[in-house]
Order: structure tokens, then C-alpha cells, then sequence
């Protein structure tokens, strides 16, 4: 009994871990660049540590560094973080019933859904014998450390390893373009692929490069509740098929 429960965890961790390889590539080398920059700006490892392990912001970590060395007022620091990641309200509302089933597990699951970790989840299908909730889990949790371990290494490498860090940022980019395809590939209906995708489009024409994120979202949103009824009959009729 206790052998197939421990042979069913480790099962899961295993399916979660090779799910995240994706980020994990991807978190490790931006994170790095993350720490390298917060090392040159005069904060050492264990500030790494810190706000890669309570901050978990990506984008806003590294805005937060450029203020960190301007001396920036601590009221503009939040402000801005909380405007830069103000995107996560949206996309986080759907999936917050199945975060309140996972009871302890529900604030960090909140705390921990960045753009990878939600495009993983909305995307994965889950092997049977698999606890979906308890992989979510450790997926979120693999996605946080690989950011923690590449902020940490790049923060402890970064005197010893001068490198240009031009271009660095589309790495990421180059991530979201392979979590598109596999939910593209897995998904039996492409219409909020097209709806999502569409909306980004436009919204840069509209907004420019630097401030179409939140808009293309609350479009986006809106497009897919208004076409909820629709996508989930089409997606029946294929299911039947």
C-alpha cells in the first residue's frame, strides 16, 4: 500500500517535472540575467533570494532594479509593480474555484500563477491516475524554484562572467511562442487561440509594443464570456465526432 502510494507520487512529480522543462529553460537563463543586473547594481545574493522568492514578478523584478538604482521612492515601486502585473487579475479569475478546492495549497497557487505557469495549466491534459490538483501544484512550485535557482546563479556568476545582455528578453518570448503551439496542438478548439491572438494584434497596432498587455486582455476576456455559449457548443459537436 505505502509502496504504490510513494511509486504514485513520484509518478506525478515526474509527469510535473517534465511538463515545466519548457520554463525551467527559459526561467533559468532570464532569471540569471535578473540576478546579474541586481548584482551590478549593488545588491548581493541574498537580495536575489529574497524578491525572486516573495516578488515572483518577472518583468516587475527587473523594472524594480532600475529603480532600486535610481533611488526610487518605495510608493513608485509598488505602484508600478502592481500596474505592470495587473494582467494576472484576469486571467487568474479563471481558475480561482479550482484554487479554492486546493485548500492550503490556495494562496500560494494564487501567488504563483505567472504567464507560464497559467499557459502550462490552461493547456496540460493530465494522465489518468494522475492528481490534477496536486500536479498543479508542483508545477507551480518547480516554475518558482527554476526562477529562484537562476536569479540566485546569476547573482553568485555574474562578477566573474562579463557578457552582453542585449536581447536577452526574448528568450521568454521565444517560450510563449512554444506554450501557443502546444496549446494549439492539444486544445480541440482554436477559437480563443484566435480570439487571443487576434486581440494582441490589433491591440499593438493600437497601443503600441509597451502597452497593449492589460487592454488585450480585458478585450480578450470580454470576447471569450460573450462567446462562451458558442465555443463550448462547437467543442461538444467535436468531441462527438
Amino acid at each position: 500500500m505505502y509502496e504504490s502510494k510513494l511509486r504514485g507520487r513520484y509518478q506525478m512529480i515526474k509527469f510535473s517535472f517534465k511538463t515545466t522543462i519548457p520554463v525551467m529553460l527559459g526561467y533559468l537563463f532570464l532569471g540569471s540575467a535578473f540576478g546579474i543586473l541586481l548584482q551590478q547594481a549593488g545588491y548581493s545574493w541574498p537580495w536575489a533570494l529574497l524578491m525572486s522568492a516573495v516578488i515572483y514578478a518577472g518583468s516587475g523584478q527587473f523594472l524594480l532594479v532600475g529603480l532600486l538604482a535610481s533611488g526610487a521612492p518605495l510608493s513608485a515601486v509598488a505602484v508600478l509593480t502592481l500596474l505592470i502585473n495587473s494582467r494576472h487579475i484576469f486571467y487568474g479569475l479563471s481558475f480561482l474555484d479550482k484554487f479554492r478546492d486546493m485548500g492550503a495549497r490556495f494562496p500560494y497557487m494564487a501567488f504563483s500563477l505567472t504567464d507560464e505557469t497559467y499557459s502550462l495549466l490552461s493547456s496540460i491534459k493530465f494522465p489518468e491516475g494522475i492528481d490534477s490538483k496536486r500536479a498543479s501544484f508542483y508545477i507551480a512550485l518547480f516554475n518558482h524554484s527554476y526562477w529562484i535557482i537562476g536569479s540566485l546563479l546569476g547573482s553568485i556568476i555574474g562578477p566573474i562572467i562579463p557578457a552582453s545582455l542585449v536581447g536577452v528578453e526574448f528568450s521568454m518570448t521565444a517560450l510563449f511562442v512554444v506554450l501557443f503551439v502546444e496549446h494549439w496542438k492539444n486544445s480541440n478548439s482554436h477559437i480563443p487561440s484566435i480570439i487571443g491572438l487576434a486581440s494582441g494584434i490589433v491591440s499593438i497596432i493600437i497601443f503600441g509594443s509597451e502597452n497593449f498587455i492589460l487592454q488585450s486582455l480585458v478585450v480578450t476576456s470580454i470576447i471569450l464570456v460573450l462567446a462562451e455559449p458558442f465555443i463550448a457548443k462547437r467543442e461538444k459537436v467535436k468531441a462527438n465526432d
